[in-house]
């Protein structure tokens, strides 16, 4: 009683072993009994009491992440346990800790707010407020987290630049948080305590101001934001890591791949053990800042002739981008699906725009600029949408402006075509999004083969391709057999499905009352973060009998967050999917609960 009370401090093992050989061999037995018994490591309670060994009670041992790992191949290679027990002893959802930097549990902390735990990691520097500062800072070998309200497609060069972000809107599955998962930075949304000031450079907390060139730390796994530098932990990957992540490619029935945007995102997720990318979302390349004001252009063209000279201008750097990720993947499948978001993401905000036209006014600015900028804050306003999540996106645009998608289709296949010349075997897999109907499809699909038999011809080089589509509302799922007559693919966009099935908007859900539905029991998780199986895992399952009814061979994944979550892979493998994907630095967490789901069945 006085040691548990903390009264009497005891001696370390290796004490009882000196000063009584006898009871330490009779300890030792014990242990090992209760070990092989329990087939798991022990936390044992015992006293020695006038010269005799009294043991307390036993119960299975706490350990951390690292812990679990070393314990379940030793007891393996012990032969105290088989390959698929040794599996079954480690959380999939805790290699989190061993794939990222961590704040040192001994460090204390001074948390000015909290958010949503949208990517794991932790990470201090320079707070700032806009995208390029925190490139131009990032350039100067500067530490800093880029603190936004939201961030947008255009703020990619500065989550390239930071070693975190802070957001005061958004949920799970918003821009930053899916972008900031991909790269393996720590994130930290939808933090809606915290005010910013763009105008004076500052955010507020309920005490505190804290201006641009402070210094923070954000914990993407906890959701909390920190004052100051604070002792960090590099991740450190056993070598008892790999060979367990090797025990489960074994094991497992399910395929795991990645969600990528750049070679560097692919070979990373390569490195992690995907084989193939998931789901390539073209419209992150769009952002890039050399390529911006083409696609600038694209949009706002008057007509079809000055669209396709846009088109034209883009078409090498699209090729480029595809090369690269395809060359990362050599062998391995790459589906690219073709864009998805709608216009007006790539114009900029109407609100700057007539605040800078009134300071150009003000300030006596130059008549042509302001003219331009009149002229561009009109056609922002006209593809200005009020539910854009629902309106002119996915296929839709592909319909609308054909060229759009053949431009893309085309520097996939000259892509392709280069890289059969060079000796690789590259897979790409053309995806169309938001399809609601199989005419959408038929349509679109016609688009893509025309383009790959254009460039076969041209290159006089032969490719195999394939061309799918994304099941992500309710509509796609119901007529799935009628869809998959014109797809040699389906690929469940888990985070709209759970959008359009529950009628929530993600990014206002998370932000304004789902918390109060977990509290209040209503729903047991997130949705956005643990897959709905009841109502969005039920329409899976339509889609997946319609699907394979009409195709009994057709090829179905996942390529939501949902893909990269225990559970949900756990559903998946159940539903009888063919791969799950999801972000390069979950990959790992997939292989594991992958196999873990095969043998639990």
């Amino acid at each position: 009683e006085d040691v548990v009370a903390g009264i009497r401090t005891p001696q370390p093992i290796a004490a009882l072993q000196r000063d009584m050989p006898e009871i330490y061999g009779q300890f030792t037995g014990v242990c090992n009994l209760l070990e092989q018994h329990y087939r798991d490591m022990q936390d044992v309670e015992f006293t020695v009491e006038r010269g005799k060994l009294w043991i307390l009670q036993t119960r299975t041992g706490k350990r951390t992440a690292q812990a679990a790992i070393k314990i379940a191949v030793d007891m393996y290679n012990e032969g105290l346990l088989a390959k698929e027990e040794a599996l079954l002893k480690v959380e999939p959802g805790h290699l989190d800790q061993l794939l990222h930097r961590r704040i040192d549990p001994a460090a204390e902390l001074n948390v000015v707010a909290k958010g949503l735990p949208a990517s794991p990691g932790a990470s201090s520097g320079m707070v700032v407020f806009d995208a390029d500062v925190a490139e131009k800072l990032g350039q100067e070998g500067k530490s800093v987290i880029l603190v936004r309200t939201e961030t947008t497609p255009d703020d990619i060069h500065g989550i390239v630049a930071a070693q975190g972000v802070l957001t005061s809107r958004g949920g799970m599955t918003s821009h930053a948080a899916v972008v900031a998962r991909g790269m393996g930075k720590p994130c930290v949304c939808g933090c809606e305590s915290i005010r910013i000031d763009y105008e004076h450079n500052q955010f507020y907390t309920e005490d505190l101001v804290i201006k641009q060139g402070d210094i923070i730390s954000i914990d993407g796994a906890a959701g909390s934001v920190i004052l100051g530098a604070v002792p960090m932990l590099d991740p450190v990957l056993s070598p008892e890591f790999q060979e367990l992540l090797v025990w489960a490619d074994q094991v497992r029935t399910l395929g795991v791949r990645a969600n990528a945007d750049t070679p560097d995102d692919a070979a990373k997720a390569r490195e992690f053990g995907a084989a193939g990318i998931g789901l390539t979302r073209t419209e992150h390349m769009f952002m890039a800042q050399d390529r911006l004001p083409i696609v600038q252009e694209m949009i706002l063209a008057s007509g079809r002739e000055e669209r396709q000279a846009a088109l034209n201008r883009l078409l090498p750097m699209q090729q480029g981008d595809f090369y690269g990720i395809l060359k990362a993947m050599d062998g391995f499948p790459v589906t690219i699906r073709l864009l998805d978001p709608p216009l007006h993401e790539f114009l900029p905000n109407a609100e700057d725009l007539a605040v800078e036209i009134t300071r150009l006014r003000l300030t006596g600015g130059d008549k042509e600029e302001i003219s331009r900028k009149e002229e561009l804050l009109r056609k922002v306003r006209a593809l200005s949408e009020f539910n854009p999540m629902l309106g002119h996106r996915g296929c839709r645009l592909g319909i609308t402006f054909p060229e759009v998608y053949g431009m893309q289709a085309r520097a996939v296949f000259q892509a392709a075509a280069r890289l059969v010349e060079e000796g690789f075997n590259p897979v790409p897999e053309v995806e169309i999004p938001l399809v609601i109907d199989v005419k959408e499809l038929e349509f679109l699909r016609e688009e893509v083969t025309n383009a790959a038999e254009e460039v076969m011809k041209d290159t006089g080089v032969k490719f195999h391709y394939t061309v799918g589509t994304m099941i992500e509302v309710p509509r796609a799922a119901l007529l799935a057999d009628e869809v998959a007559a014109q797809a040699d693919f389906f690929s469940f966009g888990t985070n709209d499905l759970t959008q359009t099935v529950l009628g929530f908007s993600r990014d206002d859900a998370e932000g304004k009352f789902l918390q109060d539905y977990l509290d209040k029991k209503i729903l047991a998780d997130n949705p956005f973060m643990v897959l709905d199986q009841k109502g969005v895992g039920s329409l899976m399952k339509t889609a997946v009998e319609l699907g394979r009814k009409t195709k009994p061979g057709l090829l179905i994944g996942i390529c939501g967050e949902h893909g990269g979550e225990p559970s949900s892979i756990e559903f998946c493998h159940g539903l009888g999917l063919d791969f799950v994907s999801c972000s390069p630095f979950r990959v790992p967490i997939a292989r594991l609960a992958a196999a873990q789901a095969g043998i639990k069945v």
